[in-house]
């Protein structure tokens, strides 16, 4: 993950929601694809953009994965015995999972609030492009 930016605000100026771009870049992440569509639409400052870019993406990608992974243990399920041990192990990988995701948009809700493009892999590079220029 790679850092770039400026301080809290780092345009100085209030972004189109009539909010510091810095807390509005945060809230982009707070529910994900929704927050991340409405900044989208009403900002022009490529800050906000980024972080709302990235939200909208990682959104995606998390929620194609749980569609893959509620099809394979879907599959899995079904088979004598291993069907008893994918339901466990999923349930723990489900928990593990959802953790870490849960940590990953607090520390961007974080670091989006201290002016940072903090770039998450594949993910901030295709932000960063659909975001246009600093």
């Amino acid at each position: 993950m790679q850092q770039n930016g400026g301080g809290p605000n780092p345009s100085g100026a209030q972004a189109g929601a009539g909010i510091a771009p810095n807390l509005a870049g945060a809230l982009s992440y707070v529910l994900g694809l929704i927050t991340g569509v409405v900044f989208l639409m009403i900002e022009k400052n490529s800050f906000v953009r980024f972080h709302a870019y990235q939200s909208i993406l990682l959104s995606v990608a998390w929620i194609a994965f749980w569609i893959a992974w509620s099809i394979v243990s879907g599959i899995l399920f079904h088979i004598p015995f291993l069907g008893f041990l994918a339901v466990i192990i999923g349930m723990l990988v489900s928990l593990v999972l959802g953790l870490g995701m849960l940590v990953l948009v607090i520390v961007l809700i974080i670091k989006a609030y201290q002016g940072q493009r903090w770039k998450l892999p594949f993910i901030g590079n295709m932000a960063e492009r659909y975001a246009g220029p600093q």
